[in-house]
């Protein structure tokens, strides 16, 4: 019945996704801090690792409306495109505190 949508990007881009999501029909999300670690993710300044940091986006939709928001969200921060972010949905089995 219940979908996570998970995306990660860079510091600065979660208000963009949480922005289409809400163009999608959804009605927000929660953003968290995050670093990342890939192998394209780090640079080295004075010969020290730099981390960029990143912002991890969490929506709770629907099953029925999961597809229009990915959907939006790739098309607005360009997530296709080397560098741009990953999105990933998950299956949810049970939801509490949700009103519609």
């Amino acid at each position: 019945m219940y979908q996570m949508i998970i995306t990660i990007v860079d510091r600065g881009k979660a208000e963009d996704v949480i922005d289409a999501a809400k163009l999608a029909g959804s009605k927000g999300g929660t953003i968290i801090n995050a670093r990342g670690a890939g192998i394209h993710e780090t640079n080295k300044i004075f010969n020290m690792e730099i981390e960029p940091e990143k912002e991890m986006v969490y929506i709770l939709s629907n099953s029925d409306s999961t597809e229009s928001i990915v959907s939006s969200i790739r098309e607005e921060v360009e997530i296709d495109k080397p560098g741009k972010g990953v999105i990933f949905v998950q299956n949810i089995n049970e939801v509490y505190g949700m009103f519609e």
